[in-house]
């Protein structure tokens, strides 16, 4: 009987000893695959050291929905606006002289400043200056003879009125170059404080009366003239204002913070062209250059609650575009995006990203290179 009682006992401990070593090993397998779906799930993470991305100029926005438009973009140029431009012309004929004034494209003159002078001496037709002086002084002579005839009767009034109608004509000849007459002739003087647009004619050329000399640019207020294509023709009682960019300093202008609006747009296109010019006006704040053909983000019918990211938080891969997802501190991700309306500045994400996420702004390719250094600091934590 002692025996059959020490026999329960011994078969009792070794099916409690199994029974722990069966769950033991249980759970050790549950550990085991709970890690590797933690290490599965956090294989495409990228790590970057937050003090690491700070050097590096890394930032990050949560991303919020907003107001955008939709774009169309085109080309354009840019011209200086009307009344802000002078062109100046040759008053005289005669071979020019240009002065001590540096006369090259883009030189800053003052009003009043003396830029050449025209001379006609050594002209076969003779000195234009020197023809109208005598004419204007042959003419005051005849007057101060009419006028003591006139006294007697000798002469009649009608006479008279065309002595004095000759003695005007020759006076207001005279006078607009007789004023400006200077040593080597008739002196050519800026109307206004401004840039040289154009220097139309070169030392020692020969000018003829109203012959463009040079103009001159205030670059006070600019121009810019887009163009649209057919097509958009029914969006354009939509377009309000644009973005343009340059091609010599890569830069995004916007019109709203130049004090830019839309002068007028065309209500038909060319006979030679397929486009249709919309015109705005704008002050010139920045470094821009009148003439310069620009790229144009013309701005037409809004879309509310867009989620939009500046341009500088995508990469592109093969046709493919990209933004990084801040994940944690240390940690990002790449995420493939699908976008849709672009200013040039900022552009609209249809798809790929959600309101909430934190998303790299700039400092995007930092992130690319620690994602191909395959680089991971020790200690980092994969809880989030």
């Amino acid at each position: 009987m002692e025996k059959i009682f020490l026999y329960l006992i011994l078969s009792a401990y070794i099916l409690i000893s199994c029974n722990h070593s069966t769950s033991s090993h249980s759970n050790q397998a549950d550990n085991d695959i709970h890690n590797h779906k933690t290490e599965e799930a956090h294989s495409d993470e990228i790590i970057l050291p937050k003090e690491k991305a700070q050097a590096s100029g890394v930032k990050v926005e949560t991303i919020e929905p907003k107001n955008f438009n939709q774009i169309i973009k085109t080309s354009g140029q840019i011209s200086g606006a009307q009344g802000d431009e002078s062109t100046i012309v040759a008053t005289v004929p005669g071979v020019i002289a240009f002065g001590k004034t540096r006369i090259v494209d883009g030189s800053y003159v003052a009003a009043g400043t003396t830029l050449a002078s025209i001379s006609s001496k050594n002209i076969v037709d003779g000195d234009q200056t020197e023809k109208l002086r005598i004419a204007y002084e042959s003419a005051e002579t005849e007057l101060k003879r009419a006028n003591s005839l006139i006294k007697d009767k000798i002469i009649s009034e009608k006479e008279y009125n065309q002595i004095k109608q000759n003695f005007e004509t020759a006076r207001i000849a005279y006078e607009a170059t007789g004023n400006r007459l200077g040593v080597k002739g008739v002196t050519v003087i800026s109307p206004i404080s401004g840039y040289i647009k154009n220097k139309l004619v070169n030392e020692g050329d020969y000018v003829t009366t109203g012959q463009p000399l040079l103009s001159i640019s205030q670059n006070k207020k600019l121009i810019l003239r887009a163009d649209l294509s057919e097509r958009n023709y029914k969006a354009l009682p939509t377009i309000r204002t644009a973005n343009f960019k340059t091609p010599y300093d890569n830069k995004i202008y916007e019109l709203p913070q130049l004090n830019g609006r839309m002068v007028s747009y065309g209500k038909s296109s060319g006979n030679n062209s397929f486009y249709i010019p919309v015109t705005f006006e704008f002050d010139n704040k920045g470094d821009i250059i009148p003439g310069a053909f620009v790229e144009v983000y013309l701005l037409s019918a809004p879309i509310e609650k867009a989620l939009v990211l500046p341009i500088t938080s995508l990469t592109e891969e093969q046709g493919a575009y990209f933004v990084y997802i801040q994940l944690d501190e240390d940690g990002y991700k790449k995420q493939e995006v699908q976008i849709g309306a672009n200013n040039g500045k900022d552009v609209q994400i249809l798809s790929g990203i959600k309101a909430g996420d934190r998303v790299v702004t700039e400092g995007a390719y930092q992130i690319k290179l620690a994602a191909n250094s395959n680089i991971i600091p020790e200690g980092h934590s994969h809880s989030h």
